[in-house]
């Protein structure tokens, strides 16, 4: 509550975790502030100790190097007037489809469709007048929602590790009936085309796409590349995607839902890195000189938003070590009837992902709890899966201190708390009309 308050009140997103992990890692050593304090750097230092996490990390300081290579290589601005040219970007409706279909087609890995669709989707919003804001809720409201949607990804092995042990005839069927059931993902899904094709926005998004110019800061800073060709962008970005998904095969002996995806985005943006300085030294674009100080430089630009997302890593293990999720969870699920169950179950694992920011340690905390009720009562197991795997999304979307929060924003090049506020709205309107479904539902299941 402390942290996600400071982040609110002050816009200081750093000093709102600090704080949080320090105040959660004081209450883990029996109230001391001094070994919270201490703690605190103990957390982050464990945090960067686990392989996947370390692997993120590294992943989202080279795309910045990436991103430099790219933009001021001047195939940003190229891979734009090329899309301009064939009329697939010449009006604000079809610049805002381009990262919305983009996110919706990387399915595989959030975190490659976050900054995928981000970069690409920077300069169209900035030459059509549109909010960097509405980028990141584009893109943050196609990754998570798209790829719990389309289970083919680590997503849908997860989840069927967690399903296996209930004895159900067919754990894989519970979890791809979840498709139907996902309310949450299906309306936020809808509400971004419909934010896309009508052009239209409501609550601090309009605000922020009436303040957006076409000459923006980000603009001016993109407009004096020099003339570049669209391959400089669009192969990188490629090799990056298609290289992600051929190492998940790999990674999981040509089985896509057992490979690693940290692994497998990491080395597939070190391989786009390497094509792309090739690419730029071959051409005769940069000096060798010239592309490794890029290369720090675009590095350098990912420094503060990487911490946030270090910070929130090690404030989730925090608050799991301490207990939030559970005890949320347990003072809930033994005082409520039937009927509201699918919707309590919702909820609970929306406020439970709010709280710790994130989706994935929300499953762990809520499937174990969600299978055993759904047995007990009756329900499908495939509408209680879905209501806490909308739930974990949903408090994913609302909290300022999830890590997918933050890549989104850092993709889009869109300040962090302004992203929250922005999408905020959105996200409790696809959270209320869901909880409206799943009362209905459980009146009529029970």
């Amino acid at each position: 509550m402390l942290a996600i308050l400071i982040a609110a009140l002050t816009r200081n997103v750093y000093v709102a975790l600090g704080l949080g992990l320090a105040v959660s890692e004081a209450l883990i050593a029996g109230g001391n502030p001094f070994t919270g304090v201490l703690m605190s750097a103990e957390r982050s230092v464990q945090v960067m100790t686990d392989a996947g996490n370390a692997r993120v990390l590294v992943f989202c300081l080279l795309i910045g190097a990436l991103i430099v290579f790219m933009r001021e290589s001047g195939g940003v601005d190229a891979t734009v007037g090329l899309l301009d040219r064939k009329g697939l970007t010449s009006t604000p409706r079809r610049a805002g489809l381009a990262p919305a279909i983009a996110g919706t087609a990387i399915f595989v890995e959030t975190n490659v469709s976050l900054l995928s669709a981000g970069v690409l989707g920077r300069r169209l919003f900035d030459t059509h007048g549109l909010s960097r804001e509405r980028l990141a809720y584009v893109i943050d409201s196609t990754s998570a929602p798209v790829s719990c949607l389309i289970l083919l990804n680590g997503w849908g092995a997860y989840l069927l590790t967690l399903v296996q042990p209930y004895g159900f005839d067919s754990p894989v069927g519970v979890v791809a009936g979840t498709v139907a059931w996902n309310a949450y993902a299906l309306l936020t899904v809808v509400g971004v085309y419909l934010t896309v094709l009508f052009n239209r926005s409501f609550g601090p998004m309009r605000a922020a796409d009436a303040a957006a110019q076409p000459g923006s800061a980000e603009q001016e800073a993109v407009d004096h590349t020099p003339p570049g060709r669209a391959i400089h962008m669009w192969l990188p970005l490629l090799v990056m995607v298609a290289g992600s998904v051929g190492f998940m095969a790999w990674t999981g002996k040509g089985n896509l839902l057992a490979g690693s995806g940290s692994q497998s985005i990491l080395w597939g943006v070190c391989v786009a890195i390497a094509v792309a300085a090739l690419m730029l030294r071959a051409g005769r674009v940069f000096s060798f000189a010239e592309i490794q100080e890029r290369f720090f430089r675009g590095i350098g630009e990912m420094v503060a938003p990487v911490t946030v997302l270090l910070l929130a890593i090690a404030f989730g293990a925090s608050l799991k070590l301490l207990g939030t999720g559970a005890y949320l969870a347990e003072i809930v699920s033994g005082y409520l009837p039937a009927a509201v169950v699918p919707a309590a179950v919702f909820v609970v694992a929306g406020i439970t992902s709010f709280m710790t920011g994130t989706s994935w340690g929300t499953f762990g905390i809520m499937v174990p709890i969600a299978m055993p009720v759904a047995q007990a009562v009756g329900f499908p197991p495939e509408l209680m899966l879905a209501a806490v795997i909308g739930g974990g999304v949903f408090g994913d979307h609302c909290s300022p201190i999830s890590d997918t929060t933050v890549i989104a924003s850092l993709a889009a090049g869109c300040d962090h708390v302004r992203h929250v506020t922005t999408q905020l709205p959105y996200a409790l309107a696809a959270g209320a009309a869901t909880c409206g479904i799943y009362l209905i539902a459980g009146l009529v299941l029970s």
